[in-house]
């Protein structure tokens, strides 16, 4: 397995909308395995496939405990089927956007279709961090970043200090 380097904002990947997936192969697995590895060597409880520059459809997950066996899930052509009207707020945080928090309101449950690392269609109803990781990624999937939730003038700055930051390593 392989550790892949992390796209950073603001660099212009991290807005392409992923492409579907059409079959899931051993290539495809061992993108599943090596995106898995880059996710907990981060560390982070989700990663989409766009975070390490492939625009495929594709994410993992692991939302366990400190200290509870990793549970590691794939989300193959994930989509959203039905959102809780009912919202929560949870503190979000993204590997392409480091050391950077801010509180996002979203549906609180989700329910989820997708393709599991074998090919076979799955669905979960989702509700607490779960249900957020999966929005949060499935929002990487189609170049949304969990900024984009927050004001406009927190995300201008935020933005501003990233563009800032990756000019100075440029030089």
């Amino acid at each position: 397995m392989t550790i892949k380097p992390l796209i950073i904002l603001p660099d212009p990947v991290l807005r392409q909308v992923s492409k579907p997936i059409e079959r899931v192969d051993a290539d495809l697995k061992r993108l599943a395995d090596d995106m898995l590895e880059t996710m907990y060597d981060a560390p982070g409880i989700g990663l989409a496939a766009i975070q390490v520059g492939v625009p495929r459809r594709m994410l993992v997950i692991d939302v366990s405990r400190e200290g509870e066996e990793n549970q590691p899930q794939v989300f193959i052509n994930p989509e959203i089927l039905k959102s809780s009207g009912e919202r929560s707020v949870y503190e979000e945080g993204c590997l392409s956007i480091p050391d950077y928090y801010a509180e996002v309101e979203r549906p609180a449950a989700v329910t989820v279709k997708y393709l599991d690392r074998d090919g076979k269609e799955q669905m979960v109803e989702a509700d607490g961090l779960l249900a957020t990781c999966l929005q949060h990624e499935i929002d990487h999937l189609n170049g949304v970043l969990f900024i984009d939730h927050i004001s406009r003038l927190k995300r201008e700055m935020v933005i501003k200090k990233f563009t800032k930051a990756a000019k100075s390593k440029a030089i």
